[in-house]
């Protein structure tokens, strides 16, 4: 069996960033730069008042001075004279700070006179409150790197840059197929003796569009060497970049993954992980396409997915396809000795002062979706490793939604 960091670097081994599109900014959240975007424009594009108060010659400034005021500039009307000695222009924040003055003044230090002059106040405040030119960017500077997954303050960034549109890498296609005599669809009305709801293709296809790629479900396989392989080239037909079946991919006499793949000529990378839950785990080529194979059991296939899918579809965005970052807490319950194979554990998670705390379930049983619907982390146990009680660092994974 293959340890997890080897099945990640063989999995990042097997797919390659998808090519690149320009899009608009409204279609560009959670998208990877495939290019470093040029400022269109300085920011700010000239000095503007930072307060609502008056614009002057700040050699003038003294309390008890006095200034006549000779006309009023809001954001976005700008004034077109040039203040002279012992003159004042009311300003308001954002507005371009008129030549000839150096200084703005916060109304809250000023007190308007009867004949509509100003005078300063005795306690005046300290500071220019002026903004200078391109003190934030300047027009042709690169801001943001290419590889860098859009979020909502860097959408807030390329707009202030002028850019109307954006070089990212396109949402990769990836087909989902599941495979199982015993299954039937969502909502079907006739369910035979042995049957059960096939669920774990929704939660698959659910990370692969939280992950910023786009799923394909297709229709669910027959336990046959013949209706898997006419099922493989029908998946192929999609033109898809990656294709995700699930189940098929044990040992046992029904288990026509593996063969289907060898007969339609694909070319096996790995098949058994050293992790729990979640062994049976096949990549391969089929052609230019890449297949990976996630056991069958839902539980399984969404532990996979979260430890081996989300850093896949990374590298196939345009990122570096790196694992994923685990993160240390204590343990707020004991839990037994680990097997040979890395255990991810089902976990409630708290913080408390004193940081993580994590609570996995007793019952770990590979069947129970509630547990992992309810979960917020997974705990990650090294392969053999000891008993552990409470309070015992551990690592883990957040099982964070982009949709909560």
């Amino acid at each position: 069996m293959l340890s997890v960091s080897e099945a990640l670097e063989r999995l990042r081994g097997l797919v390659s960033p998808v090519e690149s599109e320009r899009v608009p900014l409204a279609q560009a959240l959670g998208r990877v730069l495939a290019e470093a975007p040029r400022a269109g424009r300085t920011q700010p594009p000239f000095a503007a008042s930072a307060m609502d108060g008056y614009a002057l010659r700040g050699e003038e400034l003294e309390p008890r001075a006095r200034f006549r005021v000779v006309g009023e500039a809001p954001a976005g009307r700008p004034w077109s004279g040039r203040i002279a000695p012992g003159e004042a222009l009311r300003i308001f924040t954002g507005a371009p700070v008129p030549e000839g003055a150096d200084h703005v003044v916060i109304q809250e230090d000023v007190e308007r006179l009867p004949d509509g002059d100003i005078r300063i106040r005795e306690n005046l405040g300290t500071g220019r409150n002026i903004r200078a030119a391109d003190f934030d960017f300047r027009e042709g500077e690169a801001l943001l790197s290419a590889g860098r997954r859009i979020g909502p303050r860097d959408l807030a960034l390329l707009a202030a840059m002028n850019l109307a549109e954006v070089s990212v890498r396109r949402r990769p296609r990836v087909a989902i197929l599941p495979t199982g005599d015993e299954l039937v669809q969502p909502g079907a009305t006739k369910i035979g003796p042995g049957q059960i709801v096939a669920s774990g293709q929704y939660g698959v296809w659910g990370i692969v569009e939280s992950a910023g790629a786009e799923g394909l479900l297709l229709p669910i396989a027959a336990d046959s060497l013949e209706a898997l392989r006419t099922s493989l080239r029908a998946a192929k037909a999609t033109g898809a970049d990656l294709l995700i079946l699930i189940g098929g991919a044990s040992v046992g006499d029904h288990d026509y993954l593996r063969p289907a793949l060898e007969a339609e000529g694909a070319e096996l990378t790995m098949h058994k992980i050293a992790i729990r839950p979640g062994k049976p785990l096949t990549a391969a080529r089929l052609g230019d396409l890449p297949v990976i194979g996630l056991p069958g059991n839902p539980v399984s296939a969404m532990v996979c997915s979260e430890v081996f899918l989300r850093p896949t579809l990374d590298r196939m965005t345009g990122g570096k396809g790196a694992p994923r970052p685990r993160r240390m807490g204590r343990l707020g319950a004991a839990i037994p000795a680990n097997g040979p194979r890395e255990h991810y554990m089902r976990a409630a998670l708290e913080h408390g002062p004193e940081g993580a705390i994590l609570r996995p379930y007793g019952d770990q049983d590979s069947a129970g979706q509630r547990l992992l619907a309810e979960a917020q982390a997974l705990a990650v146990l090294a392969p053999n490793a000891p008993a552990a009680e409470p309070g015992a660092w551990v690592e883990y994974l957040p099982l964070e939604s982009p949709f909560a």
